[in-house]
């Protein structure tokens, strides 16, 4: 560990020149000897990371060679350690592929290797085909082709392909390799082999349509989408080579009202492909049936538009429609590199961490959030003036990884300027040391029923208590972290008999709130609780009716009955983090919203005694201060928000500093929704 420590230290550090560079380099190679693997992959990291500042292309081909072996053996431990050098070997063939070019035996597959370890080698073996070795790679790519595990034999079929579109040299021989795989005549090889084929007259338009008669011989096997779509795009693009186009279409139009949106919109534009191209009697016909489909029997809006678009262009001007659905494409390129650049460097310099093997950066999936909140005044506001203070930058707020977080640490919103930390920052809550440390977020954390209660993480509300769901007791409460609603849960086992089966439904409500995945929740032991933050949509699960803040909720495990029970929506985690509004942004919408759209409510018991704090409290539920002016002895305070999809409430809080009672009234473009966030808004004053 200490040598790991002490390399990915010098990966971070920048050589003043090539020569400073070769010198580390060189002090640094033994370690690639080394038995651990951390070590060697980390020696890795830091050689590839000093390569870059190395200007002799001499050194820079004794490197290479000297990481080709350590990384080979990488490929003979176990079988987990095998994947996460693969994952890390992708990257680095990305960048220097030179380092492995001799050595891509290495990654064709053993017949015991576990499905992830084949997948991965397939990439590799991808990127690492040339003219030189590629015959050896097709004849292994073909036997894949044969396996028995189908998801294994789909991508081996892919691959051909996408070394057919990274290879002009070697495409006839992946095309003569995949016409060899359809004669096999397995359902699922013909299908992906289609797929691919598409591909290839993207990449090589009118060279090889001499093999769509072959593969018109397979059209009545065809029944996955992405396969019945290749197929009708390869009818319509080259409808003119094809005698018998017309009736190979009309197979497909006969079953369009249940075929996915995918083929839907490909038979749609294959049929006006075939009319512009072969404007007779059948075509004309079929375009009328097609048209008629897609505009009056579906309600896909994409379908329909599109067939609205074309009907247009057919009827006003036949001319511009073959110049728009005529046109020619772009040859598509190789994907096989397909990171991004300033993506693969960041990857790179994270060589032998969770993020190499992720093929995401840190940030990604690591929680640390730092940011900052903003107050200003203004001196024009809706009901008043009076000079306010200037923008000055308040505390930081310093968020932990534990997922439990309720919405009112939610952070704030970053501001144009950094904050100072402040001088006597507020404690936060005990953190999940180890979420933190490897930033998991424990999610689904079984804890004993006893030490429930001795938890640092807040109590939540119950709302099936133990008495009514014989022994099985659910608290809940919706929160929002990183800009997402969650629903938090706690369940507690207090039966004889162990849990498990959990699944969850919510009925339709105002916000249209659903589950946004499946309920993640271990088996209960007696005695045990487990807690867990189910992701939440909104507006999948509208219901009619005035507006309400009611959640009925039904929750099942496969030893009970189904539990229902109701919860109130804190309609404050509905607040997004783009709430905040420029100030002549906020007048602006005040003043074009009618009067009829602004909603009062007094709030006789709530007291503002300090407004710093008050203005922090409703930052982190994301209510955004705007400006304060003067009326009397009243303070006027306006602040922003948005709920999704973008809908702006404008909020005005009147108050006598000290003193029982605040006004609230609150202007929306949707005033029917306004009067349930007055109960929200009221909870957050008091807290």
């Amino acid at each position: 560990w200490g040598q790991v420590f002490i390399l990915d230290a010098l990966s971070r550090y920048k050589a003043a020149d090539a020569r400073e560079a070769e010198n580390i380099v060189e002090r640094v190679t033994p370690r690639l000897q080394h038995a651990n693997c951390a070590v060697v992959l980390s020696a890795v990291k830091m050689i590839l990371q000093q390569m870059e500042l190395i200007t002799s292309t001499d050194v820079v081909r004794n490197l290479c060679k000297k990481m080709a072996p350590p990384l080979v053996t990488l490929l003979s431990a176990e079988p987990e350690i095998q994947y996460v050098a693969l994952r890390n070997i992708n990257l680095i063939v990305q960048r220097r592929p030179t380092i492995l070019a001799h050595e891509i035996k290495v990654f064709f597959c053993k017949y015991n290797d576990p499905i992830y370890v084949k997948m991965e080698k397939l990439e590799i073996m991808i990127k690492l085909a040339s003219d030189r070795n590629i015959d050896q790679v097709l004849l292994e790519f073909k036997e894949y082709a044969t396996e028995v595990d189908v998801d294994f034999v789909r991508k081996a079929v892919r691959a051909i392909g996408r070394c057919a579109i990274k290879l002009e040299r070697a495409a006839e021989r992946c095309i003569s390799v995949l016409l060899e795989l359809i004669k096999i005549k397995v359902n699922y090889v013909v299908q992906e082999a289609i797929i691919v084929i598409k591909d290839i007259f993207r990449r090589y338009p009118n060279t090889y349509e001499s093999i769509i008669a072959t593969l018109c011989e397979s059209l009545d096997t065809l029944d996955e989408p992405e396969a019945k779509a290749s197929m009708i795009w390869i009818i319509g693009e080259y409808a003119e080579r094809i005698d018998n186009a017309d009736e190979l279409l009309e197979s497909f139009l006969e079953s369009f009202p249940e075929e996915p949106a995918q083929v839907q919109l490909q038979l749609l534009t294959a049929t006006v492909k075939l009319f512009l191209k072969k404007p007779t009697e059948g075509p004309q016909q079929m375009i009328q049936v097609v048209l008629n489909n897609a505009t009056v029997e579906t309600d896909n809006p994409d379908l329909r538009d599109r067939a609205y678009i074309y009907w247009r262009l057919l009827s006003t001007d036949p001319e511009a429609a073959k110049d728009v659905v005529l046109a020619e494409k772009p040859v598509i390129s190789d994907d096989s590199n397909q990171l991004d650049p300033s993506l693969l460097d960041e990857l790179l310099a994270n060589i032998a961490t969770l993020s190499s093997v992720y093929h995401k950066p840190p940030e990604a999936f690591v929680t640390r959030v730092k940011t900052t909140a903003s107050r200003t005044d203004d001196e024009d506001y809706p009901n008043g003036s009076e000079q306010g203070y200037s923008d000055a930058p308040t505390h930081v707020a310093d968020e932990g990884a534990s997922p439990q977080t309720s919405s009112s640490n939610a952070p704030y919103a970053a501001t144009r300027q950094p904050a100072p930390p402040p001088a006597a920052p507020v404690s936060p809550p005990v953190p999940d040391l180890l979420g933190d440390l490897i930033g998991l977020d424990n999610s689904a954390a079984i804890v004993p029923a006893d030490q429930a209660a001795a938890s640092p993480v807040p109590a939540l509300p119950v709302v099936l208590p133990a008495s009514t769901g014989q022994g099985l007791q659910i608290g809940a409460e919706l929160t929002r972290q990183d800009g997402q609603v969650f629903y938090s849960m706690l369940f507690e086992n207090n039966t004889q008999t162990p849990l498990d089966g959990f699944m969850i439904q919510f009925n339709k409500n105002t916000f249209g709130l659903a589950a946004g995945g499946a309920l993640q929740v271990p088996q209960l032991q007696p005695g045990t609780s487990g807690r867990t933050l189910l992701p939440m949509v909104l507006f999948q699960n509208m219901s009619a009716g005035p507006p309400s803040s009611l959640l009925q909720v039904a929750v099942k495990n496969n030893q009970q009955p189904v539990w229902y029970f109701n919860d109130k929506i804190s309609l404050h985690v509905l607040f997004t983090e783009d709430g905040r509004m420029e100030r002549g942004s906020f007048l602006e919408t005040w003043r074009s919203l009618p009067d009829s759209n602004e909603v009062l409510k007094d709030l006789p018991g709530v007291v503002v005694s300090n407004v710093e704090a008050t203005l922090d409290l409703l930052a982190a539920s994301n209510m955004f201060f705007i400006a304060k002016r003067k009326n009397a002895n009243q303070d006027v305070f306006y602040f922003s928000a948005k709920i999704p999809p973008g809908v702006p409430f404008l909020i005005e809080l009147t108050t006598v500093i000290g003193n029982p009672g605040v006004k609230c009234a609150i202007k929306t473009p949707n005033p029917d929704i306004a009067s349930l966030f007055f109960e929200a808004i009221e909870t957050l004053l008091k807290a």
